[in-house]
């Protein structure tokens, strides 16, 4: 190992937590391998191009990503076999797709036999995905041990869940608290000191694997569930005439409340997933879970209402109306668009017969009724619907609405509360919140 360096580290999986992960790590003045299966996105990588939308001390991380790999502290690879032949500290970042309301580990299972062909005696394997509870220790441990040697034993395992927020990551890697777990007090000793290479926030060891997997799980649906009541909520307060923006902010004036924002649903990776990685558990154990999925159901319900809402304004029918579609990211201020739910609320339009455009700034362009500029976007629709905050999206100047948009009672539906009331109803434009 190059005596410049504190430590080796190979990092797998280069996604949203991955990269900006691996990167903390090199500003620790580590040397970082990653290694991810996607040809296409580690060639981005070694040659500086990301998308994902992270700063560290107001440094996009696009500029860290190029001059890390000009140090030489990092680099990106394909090939497991490269990445952990000088390293001792292997860390995990590979997630747990859902297909059908149902974890599919086929990715994890083929990182962690990759690294089982490498594991050497004395290495520490770290993991940071999130699992279905009693993963680590029926899944993850007898894979590793394929390896001939034994966890606690001849090498190190450690559970240590993330709890970034994208857009934070590389601030919350630093100061959020983490959760660290061990298949013995040896390894969740090992893990702690890899982890406080980075992090100023307190490491709080739990007593077993399974109690911070299903921590980890319980974070993410409290977050799913309460924002399933805001948008239930906003149903009651849309028949009732009221702004349910105003009533959440007033109801969180009492110190013991605390609602979330409703919006055109959940998306992204972490919490619409949460619940099924728990379901299988309860599952096992005999139990029928009630609010959970039921709050599944209402999050997932709101795209489509909110497209319906767009549908009903319409001033012609759909399949002569346009309708710009102003975000596709999953959440405010963030690239990721997977399991967005403006992508839903954009399908569903497409299939009702309207001409759908979208603009989003920093989504790549991934979608046919994406456009490259607000213009493009609202030119001649008869109505828009704002679905995620980016950096100058939406206007901050809603007049330019009307400057766009077409046809008799021209509208913007606002699920993201823009432009709050009463201010919005004395526009020339319409303004329709959630």
């Amino acid at each position: 190992m190059s005596e410049q360096y504190f430590r080796e580290i190979a990092v797998f999986g280069l996604g949203f937590v991955g990269l900006p992960l691996s990167l903390c790590f090199t500003l620790a003045n580590c040397k970082v391998t990653g290694v991810d299966v996607n040809a296409a996105l580690v060639e981005e990588i070694n040659s500086g191009i990301t998308y994902h939308q992270e700063r560290y001390r107001g440094i996009p991380i696009q500029e860290i990503l190029r001059r890390e790999l000009a140090r030489g502290s990092f680099k990106a690879t394909t090939d497991p076999r490269e990445a952990l032949e000088n390293v001792r500290d292997i860390i995990v970042t590979v997630g747990l797709p859902v297909v059908a309301g149902q974890p599919d580990p086929g990715p994890l299972v083929a990182c962690l036999e990759s690294i089982a062909q490498g594991l050497k005696p004395g290495d520490l394997v770290l993991v940071r995905s999130t699992l279905v509870p009693g993963m680590m220790r029926e899944v993850v441990k007898p894979l590793l041990e394929k390896s001939g040697l034994q966890a606690g034993r001849d090498f190190y395992l450690g559970y240590a869940p993330e709890r970034i927020a994208e857009g934070r990551a590389f601030e919350e890697f630093v100061t959020m608290p983490v959760v660290v777990s061990g298949i013995n007090q040896e390894s969740l000793e090992e893990a702690a000191e890899l982890i406080g290479l980075i992090t100023r926030a307190e490491i709080i060891p739990a007593s077993s694997f399974e109690a911070a997997e299903v921590a980890k799980l319980i974070e993410n649906i409290s977050r799913d569930v309460n924002i399933a009541l805001v948008n239930e909520l906003s149903t009651v307060t849309q028949a009732l005439g009221l702004n349910v923006f105003e009533v959440v902010r007033l109801a969180n004036t009492h110190k013991r409340v605390k609602l979330l924002q409703p919006g055109p649903g959940v998306g992204g990776y972490c919490l619409p997933n949460a619940y099924h990685y728990l379901a299988p558990a309860a599952r096992k154990a005999g139990l029928q879970l009630e609010l959970m999925p039921a709050a599944r159901r209402v999050n997932d319900a709101m795209p489509r209402r909110v497209a319906d809402m767009v549908l009903r304004l319409l001033p012609v029918p759909p399949a002569q109306a346009r309708v710009a579609v102003l975000g596709l990211a999953m959440k405010d201020y963030s690239s990721d668009c997977r399991f967005s739910p403006a992508v839903k609320v954009a399908e569903v339009l497409q299939e009702s017969g309207v001409t759908v455009r979208a603009f989003d700034p920093v989504v790549p362009p991934t979608y046919p009724f994406q456009v490259d500029s607000l213009e493009k976007a609202l030119d001649g629709a008869h109505g828009a619907v704002i679905l995620a905050r980016q950096q100058g999206l939406p206007p901050e100047d809603p007049t330019v609405f009307a400057r766009f948009l077409d046809g008799a009672g021209p509208f913007v539906v606002d699920a993201k509360n823009a432009y709050p009331q009463p201010a919005a109803r004395e526009l020339p434009v319409r303004i329709v919140p959630l």
